[in-house]
């Protein structure tokens, strides 16, 4: 890898693109525990430092007009709060990007082919299918997810400084993937509730785990439904190198 853009967060894999150069000697943060998270970043290149987010996560999905919206700004407050708290903390070792994700599981109705683009639907209510509360929890949400389709909505705010007010500047991207759910046997979808995989996931389970033996297809980006759009992202980067020569110059 060339030194230009050598550093601790810059891995020797990353593609030497004006993004990621621009990010070389940077601080990047990730405002997330997900291991999930971590590891897609990797993928492309970046080790950010891992600073959990300490907002409640108390928006009411009601107050949306669009229910997509919901887990944009929940990501926006992640990330601001983790920016602010770290300039406050230390302004000499403040970030220069902080990254903040929040998915969330809808249902949706199902289409009667799958080369209908689901933006061509009807509009229909969406039920938001926040983590499990507990086993039966579980297993209501993937009897009722068994043989429909649903869809995974990935909100991605990246906060960076800037010179004016309020000293950062802010953008947000939304990636949607719709997962199709196989017709399950009953005694599969409880022996997967009892393996305790679906527990800590929106929508009560993981699709790059044991619960991809529940899934028969995926249309958009898989990535997205494991938690992360990996490409969208990278595009969104390229975007601000491209569109504000001030990116990362703070």
């Amino acid at each position: 890898m060339s030194r230009e853009i050598s550093s601790q967060h810059i891995l020797p894999h990353a593609l030497p693109v004006p993004a990621i150069k621009k990010l070389g000697g940077k601080r990047i943060v990730l405002a997330s525990n997900s291991s999930r998270r971590r590891d897609i970043l990797k993928t492309i290149g970046l080790s950010p430092d891992i600073i959990p987010s300490t907002f409640e996560e108390d928006l009411s999905p009601a107050s949306f007009a669009d229910i997509h919206e919901y887990p944009v700004a929940t990501a926006s407050h992640k990330a601001v709060e983790v920016y602010e708290r770290l300039v406050a903390e230390d302004a000499d070792n403040a970030p220069d990007l902080v990254i903040a994700a929040d998915t969330v599981v809808l249902t949706h109705a199902q289409p009667s082919t799958s080369q209908i683009d689901y933006t061509l639907l009807p509009s229909v209510g969406q039920e938001l299918l926040e983590k499990p509360k507990d086993k039966a929890d579980n297993l209501r949400m993937l009897m009722d997810l068994n043989g429909q389709v649903c869809e995974v909505v990935t909100g991605v705010t990246v906060v960076y400084p800037i010179l004016t007010a309020p000293g950062y500047g802010l953008r947000s991207i939304d990636e949607r993937s719709l997962v199709y759910f196989a017709d399950n046997p009953q005694h599969i979808i409880k022996a997967y509730v009892d393996s305790g995989e679906g527990m800590d996931r929106a929508g009560g389970f993981a699709i790059q785990g044991m619960g991809g033996v529940l899934v028969r297809k995926v249309e958009g980006d898989y990535q997205n439904v494991v938690g992360f759009p990996m490409a969208s992202f990278f595009k969104l980067l390229d975007i601000l190198v491209e569109e504000d020569d001030d990116f990362l110059q703070v």
